[in-house]
């Protein structure tokens, strides 16, 4: 980051007697040394309730937080110019949201993002709502009005806990300033244990600015929280046995594999035992896509055979994946000569929309060992396999790209592909151009996807390479990877990147429509472009440039390598303007409540 990052500048700190050091202190550290190393060892000691809700941040080992300043919350940020954490000022709280919930997704850790009452909190509702979806581990805390304004119509009063009780995994309405950072603490832990989610935590102004001496609880979850680490043994023996007697065996590989760190374990598993293995949207990355047993992506707009390897298999390995829409298509046509195990730690999702023969409720990578253990053999598939090829060749992803038309969009993401290394992490809106940027990029490693896909939130993108950006390693790339709909929604973050000089590149597939609602319109509504024609849209390089950002635009096919390569190459945030086909479509496609079988090659196939 650069010297101008938005880092809040710790205060001079005022001298405290001996009989001020906390707990925590050491004695033998604060009596050796000079002042500035007991500065450095021993913490100032908690003053009020802002002061314990960012030393549990502290505690928690929080780096960055992304947020908005405003007054409700405002004595956690005068708390915070005395911390080591780092706070990126972010343009909209829906982009503090978007960035906290990606920074999640790429280090494991929490995201945190703040924000005010009343709009502050509401504008972050999107956010939780996406990072509840996915299962995106997140931290919210909200400004609130003092208590005995709360129920009032005050001033930026918000019911911010029942507003946002359906979107988050916990909330919690702090009442007690010797209380509050503990709660911090136990939001922080719920955050991540299990099955991950977004938390909040909402501050009343009276009690962020009540006096307390009292240092927050270690982050711990509620006694009577439980969670299940290892599945039923008879279970696993039977699925096991199941397994080894398979004959047309695969394993889908879901968004819970790598939120589970199970990665590995399911590819050692794929591998010893030969079996294809499809991943659905969230779980891209937990499975090398170059490897010859992937099969990709299933679902509506997942490959062909994959689609088909689940339409015609006899035993599906689910593993970390709710079983949605957009995977399954009809219930009734989804692997319908399977049986199932389903491997998840959350038991809400076993057998909620597809039947589980094999419910194994823990862990994943604790079961997918447990499984490992079991299989003594591994099935005879081979013609499974073979198979398996077959459908590859038949049902090819290559596509036409004849240099007399309009760029192709696959060829432009295919050439961001080449030019960056396997880590690279990628982000996306939503729309064509996050499909496009699934089936085209080949991704060989766990947290290198980074996009919204329950919630399918436009503008997604921009904040999310932005949190990704601080969450990666200093060598990784960050591609942005958006759609003109979707850059135009949070498109005022380039003024963060901007300020942090964050180095992302973002490749905006300019098609001046609403993609997928076009393609739909077309497929569906007789070709009648409802509020989908975005025939005004700017020139999205010079609107870069305007923030400080690197500009680039690309018309022609000759243009794309190399303009690719210097927005690489620039050192900081780089847009690039890809004017591509505006009728390219996405292909294949399910249609919504479709067989996967009965997938669609060209428009004329729906």
């Amino acid at each position: 980051m650069s010297e101008r990052a938005a880092k809040i500048t710790p205060a001079d700190a005022d001298e405290q007697d001996d009989e001020h050091l906390t707990d925590s202190a050491t004695p033998d550290t604060a009596r050796e040394g000079d002042a500035d190393t007991e500065s450095e060892t021993t913490p100032e000691p908690v003053t009020n309730g802002a002061d314990a809700v960012v030393r549990a941040l502290e505690n928690a080992g929080v780096e960055y937080a992304f947020g908005v300043q405003g007054g409700a919350i405002m004595p956690v940020y005068d708390a915070l110019y005395d911390s080591d954490i780092t706070h990126v000022t972010m343009a909209h709280e829906q982009g503090a949201a978007h960035a906290a919930d990606a920074y999640g997704i790429v280090s494991g850790e929490p995201g945190i993002c703040l924000a005010t009452s009343g709009p502050g909190a509401t504008n972050l509702v999107t956010g939780l709502a996406d990072a509840d979806m996915d299962s995106d581990p997140m931290v919210a805390l909200t400004g609130q009005v003092p208590t005995e304004f709360v129920g009032n119509d005050a001033f930026q009063e918000t019911d911010t806990t029942g507003v946002t009780t359906p979107v988050t995994k916990a909330n919690t309405f702090a009442t007690d300033s010797d209380r509050v950072g503990s709660d911090v603490s136990e939001a922080f832990a719920l955050a991540s244990e299990g099955r991950p989610g977004p938390t909040l935590v909402d501050l009343p102004k009276d009690v962020t600015n009540g006096e307390t001496d009292r240092e927050p609880d270690t982050p711990e979850t509620p006694d009577t929280y439980e969670v299940q680490e290892r599945a039923d043994p008879e279970i696993v023996a039977a699925a096991a046995e199941r397994i080894e007697n398979a004959e047309r065996p695969v394993m889908l590989l879901g968004g819970g594999v790598i939120k589970g760190n199970a990665s590995e374990a399911c590819r050692e598993f794929a591998t010893e035992h030969e079996i294809p293995v499809i991943t659905t949207m969230p779980g891209i990355g937990a499975f090398p896509e170059d490897h010859e047993l992937s099969l990709e992506m299933a679902g509506m707009h997942g490959t062909g055979y994959a689609n088909m390897a689940i339409t015609h298999c006899d035993t599906l390995i689910g593993i970390g994946t709710r079983f949605d829409d957009r995977l399954t298509g009809g219930i009734e046509t989804f692997a319908p000569d399977a049986e199932l195990i389903h491997v998840d730690i959350d038991p809400a999702e076993i057998s909620k929309n597809i039947h589980a023969d094999y419910p194994l409720v823990g862990d994943a990578a604790t079961v997918v060992e447990q499984l490992s253990e079991a299989v003594s053999q591994s099935p005879q598939a081979t013609k499974w396999r073979a198979q398996c090829q077959q459908w590859k060749s038949d049902y090819s992803m290559a596509y036409d790209a004849p240099e007399d038309k309009p760029i192709q969009p696959e060829f432009v993401v295919e050439a961001l592909d080449e030019a960056t290394d396997d880590d690279t992490i990628v982000t996306t809106g939503v729309g064509q151009h996050q499909m496009w940027a699934c089936q085209y990029w080949t991704y060989t490693e766990p947290r290198t996807w980074v996009s919204s896909h329950g919630l399918g939130t436009m503008g997604y993108g921009l904040p999310a390479a932005i949190g990704a950006r601080l969450a990666a390693d200093d060598d990784q790339d960050v591609v942005c990877i958006d759609g003109d709909g979707s850059f135009l929604m949070t498109m005022q973050e380039l003024s963060v990147a901007v300020r942090e000089n964050l180095d992302i590149t973002v490749a905006v597939l300019n098609n001046e429509y609403i993609g997928m609602v076009r393609q739909w319109q077309d497929a569906f509504f007789e070709g009648r472009h409802s509020a989908s024609d975005y025939g005004w849209m700017p020139e999205f390089d010079k609107l870069a440039e305007a923030f400080g950002a690197s500009g680039f635009r690309i018309d022609d096919y000759d243009e794309v390598a190399d303009t690719i390569e210097a927005a690489i190459d620039y050192d900081g945030p780089s847009v690039i303007d890809v004017h591509i086909d505006p009728q390219a479509n996405v292909f294949p496609m399910v249609p919504s409540g479709g067989d996967n079988g009965q997938f669609a090659l060209t428009e004329d196939q729906l």
